[in-house]
C-alpha cells in the first residue's frame, strides 16, 4: 500500500511539471507574438510621421504656386504656409506619436488643404474681376482716345477756319505811290533835296475785317539796310515782337476803300543815293510793299 502511494504521487508531480513547462512555453510565445505586434504598430506609425510630413511638403508648395496682387490675400496666405512649416517640424520632431495623433494632423492637413482651394477660388473670382476691369478700361481708353482724336480734328478745324477768318479778314492795298518832295512839296528825285517823303495807297474793302480806328505804319529802308527812324522809342507789335517803325497814321476804316497817306518827315543829309524799300503794316499784319530810286 505505501508502495503505490508513493507512486501516484510521483505520477502527479510529473503531471504537474509537465502543465507548468507548457504554460511557460505558452507565456514565451505570446510575449514573442505581442513584442512582434508592438514592433510593427511602431513601424507603422513612423511610416504614417513620415507619409504626413511629405503630404504637408506637397501642399507647402501647392501653397507657393499661387500668386495674386491682392495683399490682404497674400498676407492669409503667409500665415498658412508658415503653419505647414509649423507642422512639418512638429510632426518630424515628435518622438511618439499614436493613432489619435497621427488622425489629428490628417484632419489640420485636410483643413488646410480646404484653405487652399478656397483661397484657389477667391484669386481665381479676383483675376476674372481684374481681367473684366481690364477689357472695360481698354474699351474705356478707346473711346477717350477716340473723343481725343475728335477733339483734336476739331481743334485743327477751328484753327483752320481762324486763320482763314484771320487771311480773310487782313486788310489789303494796292495803287502804291511813294513820293520824295522838297521843302516846297514838289516831287523831286534828288536826295539832296528830299525833306519829305510821302507814301500814299488804298486800303481795300473787306467786309470781313474789323472796322474801326486802324494805326497804319511804314518802314523805309534806305539802300545800306538802315531803317530810317526818329527815335528808337516808336515801336509796334509784328508777329510777337517790337520793332521800329519810320512813321505812322490813325486812319477811321469803315470796311470800304479807303485812300491813305502816310509821311515820313527827311533829317538833312539823312538819305544817300540808291533803292529803298517801304513796307507797310496794319493790324499786327504786313498790307503791302514797293520800293523807290533816290539819286
Amino acid at each position: 500500500m505505501p508502495q503505490e502511494t508513493k507512486t501516484t504521487n510521483h505520477k502527479t508531480l510529473y503531471f504537474l511539471l509537465i502543465g507548468l513547462i507548457i504554460v511557460l512555453i505558452g507565456a514565451v510565445i505570446f510575449l514573442f507574438h505581442s513584442k512582434e505586434s508592438s514592433e510593427v504598430v511602431i513601424d507603422e506609425m513612423v511610416i504614417e510621421k513620415e507619409l504626413l510630413a511629405r503630404d504637408f511638403q506637397e501642399l507647402a508648395l501647392e501653397y507657393d504656386s499661387i500668386y495674386t496682387s491682392n495683399d490682404t490675400l497674400n498676407r492669409l496666405l503667409t500665415e498658412e504656409r508658415e503653419r505647414i512649416v509649423q507642422l512639418i517640424e512638429e510632426i518630424r520632431t515628435i518622438k511618439s506619436a499614436n493613432a489619435a495623433k497621427i488622425n489629428e494632423y490628417k484632419k489640420e492637413l485636410s483643413s488646410l488643404r480646404n484653405v487652399m482651394k478656397s483661397f484657389v477660388v477667391q484669386i481665381d473670382s479676383l483675376n476674372a474681376r481684374n481681367q473684366e476691369l481690364t477689357e472695360e478700361n481698354i474699351v474705356v481708353k478707346t473711346r477717350y482716345t477716340k473723343i481725343q482724336d475728335s477733339y483734336k480734328e476739331l481743334e485743327e478745324e477751328k484753327k483752320g477756319l481762324v486763320q482763314k477768318v484771320e487771311i480773310a479778314s487782313r486788310l489789303e492795298i494796292r495803287n502804291v505811290e511813294i513820293t520824295p518832295l522838297n521843302h516846297k512839296g514838289k516831287a523831286t528825285s534828288r536826295n539832296t533835296r528830299t525833306s519829305k517823303i510821302k507814301v500814299c495807297f488804298t486800303l481795300l474793302k473787306n467786309l470781313t475785317a474789323p472796322v474801326g480806328e486802324k494805326n497804319i505804319y511804314i518802314r523805309i529802308t534806305r539802300p545800306d539796310g538802315e531803317l530810317l527812324i526818329k527815335s528808337k522809342e516808336d515801336l509796334f507789335e509784328f508777329e510777337n515782337s517790337s520793332i521800329s517803325y519810320s512813321a505812322f497814321r490813325t486812319v477811321e476804316y469803315g470796311g470800304e476803300d479807303l485812300d491813305v497817306c502816310v509821311f515820313y518827315n527827311v533829317d538833312e543829309g539823312e538819305l544817300t543815293e540808291g533803292t529803298y524799300i517801304v513796307d507797310i503794316f496794319a493790324d499786327g499784319n504786313n498790307i503791302g510793299s514797293s520800293n523807290f530810286d533816290m539819286k
